[in-house]
């Protein structure tokens, strides 16, 4: 059993920091004050051995809105099939692409196997409560998927000209309010603490028992105090661990980790049974 379970892994391969990624990467590695690895898939797998940590790797798909190419359904689930002691894949899929991003995440769940979608309002240029939009979620539903669906700013284009043209409003979490009410057995994860909407998203979560929180992309020394009231209290079923890895290494939001005042038996289920429980997996 792993020690962690980190809910929200980019690859550390050239298919993600410089395809992707592409322009973005040196922004996004000033934002997070860091230089991202460039790993083999082997060594990318070791990472996570080493620590001990399951990841939940994300597939990226933002081709029509950026113009860079996308880091496949296909390379995900070979990550996680060559090393499913490290990794468990979720697709991406790009929902301007319409009907072919639906038959696209089908064939992702249904033939590759892969366990969820991660989504990223801003990088692909779209409101998530947008009725054009409303066919993928409610594929996603009846699928029986989680959806991971960033919130909050972005590294993407933080300190470029025009912001390298990412709009940041797309990604703030009352979007996802209506989504969670019109789809109410689709598990919804809100990824990263949501600043500068923090409060909008933690009344959602409270409002939406269909919705979640991970906690990546953020040390735990910034949370802010309500987040932490949050998740010691009436959100500690739905708070998860997770680094946005490469960008956050595991020790690092770990060890901040530690230096807070949460109860041992809150800090296992952040790091590990909530999300085993939003898995589905075996104990």
């Amino acid at each position: 059993m792993p020690r962690a379970i980190d809910v929200h892994v980019h690859p550390s391969t050239v298919e993600f920091v410089d395809g992707a990624m592409g322009e973005y990467t040196p922004a996004c590695e000033a934002h997070f004050h860091t230089t991202l690895p460039r790993h083999t898939v082997e060594e990318m797998a070791d990472v996570f051995r080493t620590a001990g940590i399951l990841g939940v790797l994300f597939a990226w798909d933002a081709e029509t809105n950026t113009g860079l190419p996308p880091v496949s359904n296909d390379f995900v689930w070979r990550c996680a099939r060559e090393h499913a002691d490290a990794f468990i894949g979720f697709a991406s899929v790009d929902p301007l692409k319409g009907e072919a991003a639906i038959v696209e995440l089908e064939r992702a769940v249904r033939m590759l196997g892969l366990r969820g979608l991660k989504l990223h309002p801003t990088a692909q240029g779209f409101r998530p409560d947008d009725r054009s939009i409303y066919p993928l979620w409610e594929a996603a539903e009846e699928l029986g998927i989680p959806v991971t669906v960033h919130t909050g700013t972005t590294g993407l284009g933080a300190g470029m000209s025009g912001g390298g043209k990412m709009k940041l409003e797309f990604s703030r979490p009352i979007h996802l309010d209506a989504v969670a009410a019109d789809f109410p057995r689709l598990q919804i994860v809100m990824a990263h603490p949501a600043w500068p909407w923090q409060d909008e998203q933690l009344a959602v979560a409270l409002h939406k028992t269909n919705t979640w929180i991970d906690l990546s992309g953020w040390s735990p020394r910034r949370f802010s105090p309500e987040l932490m009231r949050n998740i010691r209290g009436p959100l500690q079923d739905r708070v998860l661990f997770g680094t946005d890895y490469p960008f956050i290494r595991h020790e690092q939001w770990l060890d901040a980790w530690a230096t807070l005042d949460v109860p041992d038996a809150v800090t296992e289920k952040v790091l590990l049974s909530n999300a085993q429980r939003l898995l589905a997996l075996d104990g």
